[in-house]
């Protein structure tokens, strides 16, 4: 069954998406229309991609700008990871606060991240898979991030891994939101 839980930062939403299993595995209905726009989701899904992760890698905190900005739906199906979002809209009640929650194999659950938010994730596991459902295609152009390690939140690992692209970000005090 679908559950949609407001979180604390305004429009963000944790979704518990329906899973069923056997003595074959495990079925997981990752996208429902009609169930997500009733639990007021209005997503158009316009691309998809996954990224696989070692343990104590952190990828992020990316976003697109305008006029490419997007919202996502994000889950793990293999592994798990500690997900991290960050409020970039300056007219929010909740700018610049962030939110983490551990999404998993296990306990089937999905962000749903709305247009200005920055994104972020620390894998848990080896091999942990993160997929994304996405409302606006990739542009390299509008394509940026901030950096992990400046959004006031402790990751909890005192190597992690992270690309030389994501410590090229300026910190989250050096960015004007467009949003």
């Amino acid at each position: 069954m679908w559950k949609v839980k407001e979180l604390p930062l305004k429009d963000a939403k944790l979704i518990t998406m329906p899973a069923f299993a056997d003595a074959r595995g495990t079925f997981v209905k990752t996208f429902h229309e009609t169930i997500l726009k009733e639990a007021g989701i209005d997503f158009q899904l316009k691309e998809s991609y996954f990224s696989l992760s070692k343990k104590d890698v952190i990828r992020g905190m990316h976003f697109q700008l305008p006029p490419h900005h997007h919202s996502k739906i994000v889950f793990c199906p293999q592994g798990a990871i500690l997900d991290v979002i960050v409020d970039l809209r300056k007219n929010s009640p909740t700018y610049g606060q962030n939110y983490a929650h551990e999404l998993s194999a296990e306990n089937h659950l999905a962000y749903f991240i709305p247009e200005g938010f920055a994104h972020g994730f620390k894998s848990l596991t080896d091999d942990a898979i993160t997929y994304y459902l996405v409302s606006s295609e990739y542009s390299q152009a509008h394509d940026t991030g901030v950096r992990y390690d400046s959004i006031d939140f402790d990751w909890g690992v005192v190597n992690p891994i992270v690309s030389d692209r994501d410590m090229g970000f300026g910190g989250m005090g050096e960015f004007e939101s467009v949003f």
